[in-house]
C-alpha cells in the first residue's frame, strides 16, 4: 500500500514536472516574440509656435541663481580693450577692404612668432576669407565683445606649405571671385579683364620652385568658399590658436587701430 502511494506521489510529481517545463517553454516563446523588434512609423507629427516675447514671465529663482554669471560674462565681453579711428566695413572695398587687411595682418602680426618658434621657419603669406567677417568695427571704443561679433566662429589657424605652382592657383582663385578676400603680404594686381599682370611675395616674385608657408583658417584649408588649392600640400601644421583669440590678443597690444584700403590687391583698367 506504501509502494502504491510513493508511486501516485511520483507520478504526480513528474506530471507536475512536465507541465512547469512547458510553462517555462511557452513563456520563453513569448518572451522572445515579445522582445523582438517592431518596425513602428509615425502616424502623425504636430508642432506649436511658440513666440518668445515680452508675455512670458521670467522665472526669478533661475535668474538669481545665474546673475553672478551672466554679470561676470558681460563685464568680460564689455572690458575696452583699445580704440577705432573710424568705422570699418568689409563693404567698403572692391578686392581690398581696411576690416580685411586689419584682420589678415593682424592674423600675420599674432601667428609669425607662433610658428617660428615652434618650427624654426617664416609666415610667408595670409588668406582668410571675405564672407568671415560677420560685423563691422564701430568708430570708438574697442571691447571683447567687438572681437565676438567680428568672429563668432571657433576657427583656428593653421600654416600650409604650398609649392609656387599652387600659389599660382591661388592668385587665379583671388581673379576668378573677385572678392575681397583678406591677405597680408601678398600683393596682387589685374587688369580690366581680371588677368594677372604683378603678383608678389613680401615684395619678391613667386618662384614656382620654392615652399611657401601660408596661415589660413581650418575651415577653408579643408576646401571652405572653394579654396582647393591647400590640398595636396608638403604639410601642415595647427597653430591651436583661434582667429578670435588672435583679434583679442592683437586688440590688447595696440592702443589704437586704423587701417586702410591700400593697393595689396587692385584692378588697373587701362
Amino acid at each position: 500500500m506504501v509502494c502504491a502511494n510513493v508511486t501516485k506521489l511520483h507520478s504526480k510529481l513528474f506530471d507536475l514536472y512536465m507541465r512547469f517545463t512547458q510553462f517555462i517553454f511557452l513563456l520563453n516563446i513569448f518572451i522572445f516574440f515579445s522582445c523582438k523588434p517592431h518596425n513602428l512609423h509615425p502616424y502623425k507629427i504636430e508642432g506649436q509656435q511658440i513666440t518668445i516675447n515680452d508675455s512670458l514671465k521670467t522665472n526669478t529663482e533661475i535668474d538669481n541663481f545665474i546673475k553672478p554669471y551672466r554679470d561676470h560674462v558681460v563685464k568680460d565681453l564689455d572690458s575696452i580693450l583699445a580704440y577705432s579711428a573710424h568705422t570699418y566695413s568689409k563693404s567698403e572695398g572692391d578686392f581690398n577692404t581696411a576690416i580685411g587687411n586689419f584682420m589678415a595682418d593682424a592674423v600675420y602680426d599674432q601667428a609669425y612668432p607662433v610658428f617660428k618658434a615652434r618650427t624654426g621657419k617664416d609666415i610667408d603669406m595670409v588668406i582668410l576669407n571675405h564672407g568671415g567677417i560677420r560685423s563691422i568695427i564701430s568708430k570708438g571704443n574697442i571691447t571683447t565683445r567687438t572681437a565676438f561679433e567680428l568672429m563668432p566662429f571657433e576657427n583656428t589657424l593653421v600654416v600650409v606649405a604650398l609649392k609656387g605652382t599652387q600659389i599660382d592657383s591661388l592668385i587665379s582663385y583671388l581673379c576668378k571671385t573677385k572678392k575681397a578676400h583678406p591677405i597680408s603680404k601678398l600683393k596682387l594686381s589685374m587688369d580690366k579683364d581680371f588677368n594677372v599682370i604683378d603678383a608678389s611675395i613680401k615684395d619678391k616674385k613667386i618662384d614656382d620652385s620654392k615652399t611657401y608657408y601660408v596661415t589660413t583658417n581650418d575651415y577653408l584649408y579643408n576646401g571652405g568658399d572653394n579654396m582647393t588649392f591647400f590640398k595636396p600640400n608638403d604639410s601642415v601644421y595647427d597653430l591651436n590658436y583661434k582667429i578670435r583669440n588672435v583679434l583679442i590678443d592683437y586688440f590688447k597690444k595696440v592702443d589704437t587701430i586704423s587701417p586702410v584700403i591700400d593697393d595689396r590687391f587692385i584692378q588697373i583698367k587701362k
